[in-house]
């Protein structure tokens, strides 16, 4: 059987291995991609630093859940789909089940840091022509996870007032989808050098806090952050009936006003992930113009240390990496 390489997890202490592993193999409704840009996300660092994550299904696992590639192998019972189609693995986290889980490439079954992974046939959605590779893979969770927390749990839409708190990759996708559906945006970050990207993709206020805006009444705050102390600010912050989305995964509890959370009558909501019919929407934003992700290009032999610049909040905008380039190191 050929071997190909891969990034594998076992647990926080070995951390991300590279080691050569079979080529995967369909099986009913499986199709096999080979890999052409996978994306590297945040939710990678907390599985790399956290043994208790619950949303990984085996072990050891090849990491990367933002996965686009071309078909290369059909598994018996596939229709609609033929080899050479280009298609993003979409992540069918919601709802949030373990058998959705189980489904899940990169977090049930081995995912795209590898030359070639898995999906199964359901999960496919073909990549419009105008939209490269790169930009399906990131669509594939980070843009569609923001996409979910604006649009639908944040009810973003035409006159409403929102606040983005954190400008990472997910942020700065976040500020423009909220300025696209029609609402007033202000970002939030501690690091000031991310303000002029900010403006650039739509707010119009920006600030390294909440408090630095006592004369704005938001409808809804994104908390990318979720460092606790972020959500409390929020709950401040917010205006009576208004919403706080969280997204983020910084601190693993908070400490909220309960007064100002009750007698203002504010929704306090977590969002993660997306629906396919979403990211399917993501990915007609991108082709239309409309949206147009932060893209940086590392070889494959940088993956762990482009998750430790991600760890670190050193990166703007995504990451991601073609595992088939013969650019390696």
């Amino acid at each position: 059987m050929s071997t190909m390489r891969a990034f594998q997890f076992d647990d926080v202490q070995s951390g991300l291995q590279s080691r050569a592993i079979p080529r995967p193999r369909p099986e009913q409704g499986q199709v096999i991609i080979q890999v052409k840009a996978a994306g590297l996300c945040h939710s990678d660092c907390i599985i790399l630093q956290d043994d208790q994550y619950s949303m990984i299904m085996k072990r050891p696992i090849v990491l990367g859940h933002e996965v686009a590639g071309t078909i290369v192998e059909l598994g018996p019972g596939v229709s609609d789909y033929e080899i050479g189609d280009r298609v993003v693995a979409g992540i069918p986290t919601r709802p949030v089940t373990e058998d959705s889980l189980s489904k899940a490439v990169g977090l049930g079954y081995d995912g795209g840091y590898a030359e070639q992974t898995m999906a199964w046939m359901q999960n496919l959605i073909r990549i419009p022509e105008a939209v490269s590779f790169a930009q399906a893979a990131v669509a594939a969770d980070s843009i569609a996870t923001a996409y979910h927390a604006v649009v639908t749990e944040g009810q973003v839409g035409p006159d409403r007032t929102v606040a983005i708190v954190g400008l990472g990759g997910l942020g700065l996708s976040a500020v423009p989808i909220a300025a696209i559906h029609g609402a007033r945006v202000y970002a939030v970050d501690i690091d000031e050098s991310k303000f002029p990207l900010a403006r650039d993709l739509g707010a119009v206020g920006c600030a390294s806090g909440l408090d630095q805006f006592p004369d704005i009444a938001f409808d809804t705050v994104v908390d990318v952050v979720g460092a606790g102390i972020t959500t409390a600010a929020a709950v401040n912050a917010v205006k009576p009936c208004g919403r706080v989305v969280a997204v983020g995964l910084a601190s693993k509890e908070m400490s909220l006003d309960t007064h100002a959370l009750i007698t203002k009558n504010i929704t306090l909501q977590g969002s993660i992930g997306s629906s396919l019919e979403e990211l399917k929407e993501v990915l007609r934003l991108i082709a239309d113009g409309r949206l147009t992700p932060i893209l940086e290009e590392i070889s494959f032999d940088s993956i762990p240390a482009g998750l430790e610049r991600l760890a670190e909040g050193k990166v703007t905008g995504r990451l991601f990496t073609n595992p088939t380039s013969s650019n390696r190191g």
